[in-house]
């Protein structure tokens, strides 16, 4: 219940951000050429990479609500880790473009005109900052479609004060070489923030461990458990932000009866469920039909062809 709590709101939080990012970022860019500011351009361009970062994220709520079905049997939550894997990799993009033009610049620095682009700078900081505050309100630590969408737009709102900073210095001490020093920075955050969503993206994608689950405190719990004597073929992955599976294999005492066997079952549910695990898959075996090899052996010999079906 909780999770579709948060999953309501943070699918509000985003469609009210990208309603917003997207109408400044159309005045921002219309600003960026009419005053000849790349420092507002190069916001503007990363407020198109949010615009779409969150138009992505809100189709990618929307599919995520799809039901499961026989070819789809998890439903369409893991489009949302595409969502994050295409803001990543175009938020790169996008500071890459800005390292090019601002070097053309710094070559041959052209005419800003410094007040419209003070005036655009510090409306766009001011919209940043609410939209920040929308975001935050969702669950930007768990959910890491919304979280890049957060990450937009903290490198948007610092690309609003590099904007802010340029102007100040080309009004007062006439810098021409503050605007393309002003992108620069902004590319760098843009760079940053993107390589930071794109690997964690990738992470999920390649079915790697969650980060807030903890491998040897798992294998300590399940072999607390009573009446198992040994573990294999541990899996534990991420189906989207914020819900995680694991699979494994439980070798349990000779002389466990049926009841026993459902009884431990659902302590390993309910203790995996305090370790953020909400889907498990348990295979039980006896100790007559073990598998080879425990979970210790394959963690110590990981890539060697230890394990056979």
């Amino acid at each position: 219940m909780g999770h579709d709590h948060s999953h309501g709101a943070n699918k509000k939080a985003l469609m009210i951000s990208f309603i917003i990012t997207t109408g400044y970022m159309i005045v921002e860019a219309l600003g960026g050429f009419i005053t000849n500011s790349l420092a507002l351009l190069s916001d503007a361009g990363h407020m198109l990479s949010d615009s779409v970062s969150l138009g992505v994220g809100l189709v990618a709520f929307i599919l995520g609500e799809k039901t499961a079905n026989y070819s789809k049997t998890y439903g369409y939550k893991r489009f949302e880790i595409l969502a994050a894997l295409f803001n990543g990799v175009t938020l790169v993009l996008i500071a890459l473009y800005i390292f090019y033009e601002a070097y053309q610049r710094f070559v041959d620095p052209p005419k800003v005109a410094s007040t419209g682009m003070l005036i655009i700078g510090i409306i766009g900081l001011l919209v940043n900052i609410f939209v920040a505050w929308i975001l935050m309100r969702g669950d930007t630590e768990e959910n890491l479609n919304l979280r890049a969408a957060f990450l937009h737009v903290i490198g948007d709102m610092l690309g609003s004060v590099g904007a802010i900073i340029a102007a100040l210095l080309i009004m007062f001490f006439g810098l021409g070489w503050a605007d393309p020093l002003a992108s620069v920075l902004v590319a760098i955050l843009v760079l940053i923030s993107g390589w930071r969503v794109t690997k964690d993206a990738v992470h999920v994608l390649m079915e790697g461990t969650p980060k807030n689950v903890d491998i040897d405190e798992l294998i300590n719990t399940l072999q607390k458990v009573d009446g198992i004597s040994n573990i294999h073929d541990l899996h534990v992955w991420s189906i989207t932000s914020g819900q995680n599976a694991l699979s494994c294999h439980v070798v349990v005492r000779e002389n466990i009866t049926i009841r026993e066997t459902q009884k431990l079952l659902r302590t390993i549910e309910h203790q995996l469920e305090h370790q953020g695990i909400d889907h498990v898959t348990v295979q039980v075996e006896n100790e007559e039909h073990p598998h080879d090899d425990s979970i210790m052996c394959q963690i110590e010999e990981q890539g060697s062809h230890s394990h056979h079906h």
